[in-house]
């Protein structure tokens, strides 16, 4: 391959090689027919191929046969704890991508859960740095089995939508390297993907899509990476820094680097002519050039310039029926009093369908994640197909407005005549489904806002409370990829965390609802019982959102449950959690030897049984802390988890190898890796919220 590059780039003239670096179009990057070097296609993703949209605007293109399997956002994937499901996930992926010739797939998004805020939080993986690590390399390598790149993004540090052009985050070398940056690296050294995206905001003073630490230093020298840095579109500000500080693909500049354009301005772009001139001039060398076009042509030797590349399929069987095993995978049973959960499907009752979430097509808000949808089936009409003995009784209860774009508004028009129509429905009802929550429009999980409120929209909060009032056989069903505030928890019989679940929504609801499928989704992120109890929280707006632009991550590496545990703040929900319609019991098997030496790995057995009366799944989690350090450290940190699935009364051992070098922290004082010597604590059970289970001492050589 790469002797293929060399003798592309020496036939390659000066203007050729600055089109290959740079736009030609909203979602393409220019080839050279001579030489017969193709387009280069990107798409939006991570949940599904984008619809094509105009040459030069962002206006529909008007395609018939652009519509798509949507498959559940990755928050939801996530919660599955499933790293072979994630692979078949990006596989499918990338074959509705080449059924549409597309090259580059935007995604996955591993941005870490920092604030229930975030808007685009539904589009990432979690809190966790090593879940987020461990679902992310199967899908990236699903995705590039196919031939087409998949594009990790953002790096780094975007991790609010809120001022996410200009905020400048300042944050430790320690939580750089612990908590934001591991996804990242194990996409590159362990995943091996061809192209990064760049993040729009800054890090201590400059753009993170031209960052000499982030882009230079760390990701192409530290990690080595060889595959393409493209920006995210407008997220280019300077042709001296985009030549010199390792962007290689220019992608949605404009003519002013905000995002505006004129047309066909892509000439104007920081790495076309003004590139070009300086070039000419000799004030930036041409092997910096050529090192960008060479980073181009690998990544299209990889995807458009491949031999024997895979065919595509889409919209197909398979894809659905994937879909809907990540929804159900990924639905978190979050409270079920007296076994409320699940309903028989044979059932005759009157069951109260209440909520606009139950019938709202959620494929299309979001920003750029948003899908065309061949088919999009709404929680109603699943819940229907699941109880067809049932009498079903629907109303909305509450409506958010009109929806532009995503972007929506309280409505006020016959809000109060909604809220008399559920009452109505509640008291004549044996049982209520309350489908709430938020709904992917402008600062309610939207790309581009973060949210106002860490409670509902809509005044769903009061509405849940009179329904449960009247009918004490309430449950709710929130669709969401994001926490919220529950004042209403104690309420109410049951609670499901949905998501957004994409085609097969209303299949995947049913299945859980009816016990077809047992849920077994984790929480991939802690649910505050107030926004002040979250971390970046906690500390003033100097932490979030920022002061004046400036920012400084102040809870440092105590990200999520690691805040909770370390501060002794009790959750609404730890991070893992999840219930089931059956019971699970685990005993570890502490190790005989627990004195370990630096390049040993850590074995042990757990005993893990069904002790209920139906076949379910759960997830085995391994956390590690150590109380005694020479840094402040979280009281635990995930390092290890195993999804099983048990028939009633089936028993396994599950064998768990833990490599202590995994242990480590990251020594500022040295920029590197530091494995400390002393006592380690073992935790192993079903979520975060767990106690010890056993202590191995580590002996770590003097240097």
């Amino acid at each position: 391959m790469e002797a293929q590059i060399d003798g592309l780039i020496s036939q390659l003239s000066l203007d050729e090689k600055i089109k290959l670096i740079h736009a030609q179009s909203k979602f393409t990057s220019a080839g050279v027919d001579r030489l017969g070097i193709p387009e280069l296609h990107l798409s939006d993703g991570p949940h599904g191929v984008r619809e094509e949209i105009d040459w030069d605007d962002w206006a529909s293109a008007g395609w018939t046969n652009d519509s798509v399997t949507a498959f559940p956002a990755l928050s939801c994937l996530a919660a599955t704890f499933n790293p072979d499901l994630a692979f078949h996930y990006g596989q499918a992926l990338a074959e509705e991508a080449r059924y549409r010739n597309k090259d580059v797939i935007l995604g996955p998004g591993v941005n870490i859960y920092r604030s229930p805020l975030n808007g685009r939080n539904f589009e990432y993986m979690g809190e966790d740095p090593f879940l987020a690590s461990q679902m992310a390399v199967p899908y990236i390598r699903g995705v590039q089995s196919m031939g087409v790149a998949a594009c990790v993004k953002h790096f780094a540090l975007n991790n609010q939508e809120q001022w996410r052009n200009n905020v400048n985050v300042e944050v430790s070398d320690r939580a750089l390297h612990e908590i934001y940056l591991p996804a990242f690296k194990a996409s590159v050294e362990e995943a091996g993907v061809w192209s990064i995206m760049g993040a729009y905001n800054q890090y201590r003073g400059q753009h993170c899509c031209h960052n000499e630490r982030l882009l230079k230093q760390i990701l192409k020298e530290d990690w080595a990476f060889d595959g393409a840095v493209i920006s995210d579109w407008g997220g280019t500000h300077s042709t001296l820094e985009a030549a010199l500080n390792g962007l290689d693909l220019e992608m949605g500049t404009g003519t002013d680097g905000l995002s505006t354009n004129r047309k066909n301005a892509y000439d104007d772009y920081f790495l076309a002519k003004p590139l070009l001139e300086k070039i000419e001039q000799g004030s930036i060398e041409v092997e910096i050039l050529n090192d960008k076009v060479q980073r181009i042509l690998r990544l299209m030797l990889r995807t458009s310039l491949k031999e024997n590349r895979p065919r595509g399929r889409m919209n197909n069987p398979e894809h659905l029926d994937l879909a809907e095993k990540v929804a159900t995978e990924g639905i978190v049973l979050l409270k079920n009093e007296d076994s409320f959960l699940p309903i028989d499907p044979n059932t005759e009752l009157t069951i109260a369908i209440i909520g606009e979430n139950a019938t709202r097509q959620m494929t299309l808000g979001g920003g750029s994640s948003a899908l065309k949808a061949k088919h999009e089936i709404s929680p109603l009409e699943g819940i229907k197909a699941q109880f067809p003995k049932a009498n079903i009784l629907h109303s909305v209860g509450y409506a958010s407005g009109p929806s532009i774009w995503g972007r929506t508004e309280d409505s006020k028009l016959n809000a109060d005549s909604l809220r008399k129509e559920a009452l109505t429905l509640a008291g004549q009802a044996d049982i209520v489904l309350f489908i709430g929550g938020l709904n992917k429009s402008y600062q309610q999980d939207c790309e581009g806002g973060d949210r106002l409120s860490y409670h509902l929209p809509f005044k769903q909060d009061d509405l849940i409370s009179e329904i449960a009032a009247i009918n004490k056989n309430t449950a709710l069903l929130l669709v969401s990829g994001n926490a919220v505030a529950m004042p209403w928890l104690h309420k109410v019989k049951a609670l499901l965390q949905v998501w957004y679940l994409g085609s097969q929504t209303g299949p995947a609801i049913g299945a859980i609802l009816s016990g077809e499928v047992n849920p077994s989704g984790k929480l991939p992120f802690t649910i505050a019982k107030e926004l002040s109890d979250n971390g970046a929280h906690s500390s003033g707006p100097l932490s979030y959102p920022g002061i004046k632009f400036e920012q400084n991550y102040l809870e440092d590496i105590l990200v999520g449950y690691r805040w909770h545990d370390t501060k002794t703040i009790l959750p609404q929900f730890p991070f893992g959690y999840g219930l089931s319609y059956t019971d699970f019991h685990l005993n570890t098997i502490v190790p005989a030897t627990k004195t370990l030496q630096a390049g040993d790995s850590l074995a042990f057995q757990v005993a893990l049984s069904n002790t209920g009366k139906t076949t379910g799944a759960t997830v085995v989690q391994v956390y590690i802390g150590k109380a005694e350090s020479a840094v402040p450290r979280a009281l635990k940190e995930l390092k290890a988890f195993k999804k099983i699935e048990l028939k009633a009364g089936e028993k396994q051992n599950l064998l768990f190898k833990l490599p202590v070098q995994d242990w480590a922290y990251y020594d500022q004082d040295i920029n590197n890796w530091k494995l400390e010597p002393g006592t380690y604590t073992v935790y192993v059970g079903f979520s975060s919220a767990i106690s010890p289970s056993f202590q191995v001492d580590l002996i770590v050589p003097n240097d």
